[in-house]
């Protein structure tokens, strides 16, 4: 097939070079004008300009300039700023000059830097490091540089050299980061790759007990096992009134979490995405409808290109060129992926079974019961008959621990006559006792029957008999899950995976559950 005139128009150079925007495409609009006497933005260029000799590109000052706006009375307006830009624009730089701003002019007591590799916030730290020892000035404030594997931090002194001044500490991406410390500032980097709540759990929360603290996370765009990322830009989006849509398209494939929500309100379920007013979002991303060759989305999510320093537009078309859409999508235009990609069921075959949207089941609920394999979570799943035919799957709760789960489970067998099922051999098969001492009605599975499950899931999926809502919680496990051998046969890798598969495998023993009995629609469940 040829090409059509206008994508072969698309794919000439601009007469003259298109500049990277400036101005996200969407952004948190401040409160009032902006200026010396309402951000400290302009403090920080200055800072960067006089001090630091570091030039920002346009797009960097715009973002300092909104993202640090003060109320009346100077405190900072946003408590979270969420950056979304393509990659190689200037994130790094922008980091090292904020945490230098934030140690040098407002000398805040502690910067922690931090990056899913770990390797990726100590070379930004290390870059922060060499701009301080190559400004005399500013290296006799320094006290001391930390140099030790896992605990590197760059100590300064107090205004009067003395001691004890403010420090720039790097720590790893996971459930102990920053925990016992109280920062000034976060940078959270690649927030993309965030796959669970820990870090962000551990990290974010060293600001509580500080009133004018920061988070700042700076990605590109994520799919859909960027939990934390996903939220975050959600919430932003909806404050903002949905500019793409996306909003909407989500809150459309969860009509069947929210027909459960209402029966389930008597458990104290609640799906609501809640705004933020202190939450600011920026971002830097190609119309979702434009074409990879539409060098105006090239534009858009790349505001360092063709400036001094920047990205090249030669570069940008090579890339457009050698990558798989996908790739060049998400890396190069920061645009989301919203399917699952390459599964443990088969390249887009999870996908291919998402309903956008479904009638309130009429029969009974199965639910699912599975904990992690190191005991940290525990999910919930559901599934049942959908139009007679097929079996709706979803996920409907999880959380840290396992304590909370018995008396939750026997709410929702007392309420919905709902089977509960759980794994005799697995991490949950110690739930069985405190589940029957609540007067919950389990059935346990041997590991040949959870076998069973697995395969049974796998040749349904391929047969697109099990459908799904695209619900973010299981979506994200299916991407990250990969199956283990036993014997000729396979189950979940609990330990093997890149996401944690709990979910997953409480979706998997209620949907088995389901096509073993085939539950009659006389047992209503709402």
């Amino acid at each position: 097939m040829g090409s059509s005139p206008s994508s072969v128009l698309s794919r000439q150079p601009a007469a003259e070079p298109l500049l990277g925007c400036e101005v996200p495409r969407i952004f948190t609009p401040p409160l009032r004008p902006l200026t010396s006497e309402t951000s400290y933005g302009f403090s920080v260029i200055e800072f960067a300009t006089e001090v630091l000799e570091i030039t920002l590109f346009p797009w960097q000052k715009w973002l300092l300039i909104h993202a640090l706006e003060t109320l009346p009375g100077g405190a900072l307006r946003f408590r979270t700023v969420v950056v979304l830009v393509a990659r190689q624009n200037g994130k790094s730089t922008l980091s090292q000059v904020l945490a230098l701003w934030f140690m040098f002019v407002k000398a805040c007591a502690l910067i922690i830097g931090t990056a899913q590799d770990l390797d990726v916030a100590e070379e930004i730290w290390q870059g922060a490091v060499d701009i301080v020892e190559a400004i005399p000035e500013l290296d006799e404030q320094k006290q001391s540089v930390v140099m030790t594997n896992g605990k590197k931090s760059l100590d300064l002194l107090t205004r009067d050299l003395k001691p004890g001044g403010p420090r720039y500490k790097v720590k790893a991406a996971n459930r102990r980061a920053g925990r016992s410390l109280s920062a000034d500032l976060v940078l959270l980097d690649e927030l993309r790759e965030h796959q669970n709540w820990l870090a962000w759990a551990a990290v974010t929360k060293t600001t509580m007990a500080r009133a004018a603290a920061q988070i700042w996370a700076l990605s590109n765009a994520g799919d859909i096992t960027s939990v934390v990322l996903r939220h975050l830009r959600r919430m932003a989006h909806k404050s903002l009134g949905d500019p793409d849509g996306w909003v909407a398209m989500l809150e459309a494939r969860e009509k069947l979490a929210q027909a459960v929500d209402e029966a389930f309100a008597e458990a104290g379920l609640d799906f609501g995405q809640e705004t933020d007013d202190s939450l600011f979002l920026a971002e830097w991303s190609a119309r979702p409808d434009r074409p990879k060759w539409d060098r105006r989305g090239w534009a858009e999510a790349n505001p360092a290109l063709n400036h001094p320093n920047g990205i090249a537009e030669r570069t940008m078309a090579s890339a457009c060129a050698t990558d798989p859409g996908e790739v060049f999508s998400v890396e190069c235009l920061c645009q989301w992926l919203e399917g699952s990609m390459e599964t443990l069921f088969g390249r887009g075959k999870w996908s291919a079974c998402q309903v956008p949207e479904a009638k309130r089941p009429k029969v009974r609920l199965v639910v699912g019961v599975a904990v992690s394999w190191d005991r940290q979570w525990t999910s919930i799943g559901v599934a049942a008959w959908f139009d007679g035919k097929k079996i709706l799957v979803g996920a409907h709760e999880r959380r840290q621990g396992t304590a909370w789960a018995p008396k939750y489970l026997k709410k929702l067998q007392r309420k919905l006559r709902c089977a509960v099922v759980i794994d005799s051999r697995g991490p949950a098969k110690s739930l069985r006792d405190d589940l029957e001492l609540e007067g919950v009605d389990v059935t346990t599975y041997s590991t040949e029957e959870v076998l069973d499950a697995c395969a049974g899931v796998f040749d349904r999926v391929q047969e697109q008999v099990i459908v799904h809502m695209g619900d973010s919680e299981l979506d994200s496990a299916v991407d990250g899950a990969q199956w283990r051998p036993v014997g000729d046969r396979q189950a979940l890798g609990r330990k093997t995976s890149t996401s944690e598969v709990s979910m997953l495998e409480a979706v998997i023993l209620a949907a088995r559950e389901v096509w073993l009995n085939d539950y009659a629609i006389r047992d209503s469940f709402l």
